[in-house]
């Protein structure tokens, strides 16, 4: 069984990255099995973009890496700042005032082990 490194992103996500931030610092370095339950229970909007992302690497893990679910585990989760949209809110005597609407970039690596390569002539060598 070889252990390997899945690494995946989730890019745009509508939300300050200081929200999520919060919200991956509780699932940071954990299984993803236990990752999905938190996320699933946190009452922030933050959590359903990350679980999002986290079912995606763990699907990603399974069918294109061939990983045991079970041994799964979150090894770098990043959030960083994506662009930003500028954009202006009118207040009062006719003026305007900036602000700006931040984007997140979600990027996540898990790490696990392989399952075992089946034998596919059905006699061991």
């Amino acid at each position: 069984m070889d252990t390997l490194t899945i690494k995946t992103s989730a890019k745009g996500i509508s939300m300050s990255p200081r929200k999520v931030s919060l919200v991956a610092a509780l699932v940071r370095g954990r299984t993803v099995s236990d990752a999905l339950v938190i996320l699933q229970h946190t009452p922030k909007r933050a959590a359903k973009p990350l679980a999002k992302a986290i079912a995606s690497a763990k699907a990603s893990a399974i069918n294109d890496f061939r990983a045991t679910e079970s041994s799964l585990v979150i090894g770098d989760l990043q959030v960083t700042a994506g662009p930003r949209l500028k954009r202006f809110r009118p207040i009062a005597m006719g003026r305007a005032h900036p602000f700006q609407k931040r984007t997140s970039h979600i990027y996540i690596a898990l790490s696990g082990t392989q399952k075992p390569k089946k034998n596919t002539k059905g006699t061991e060598q």
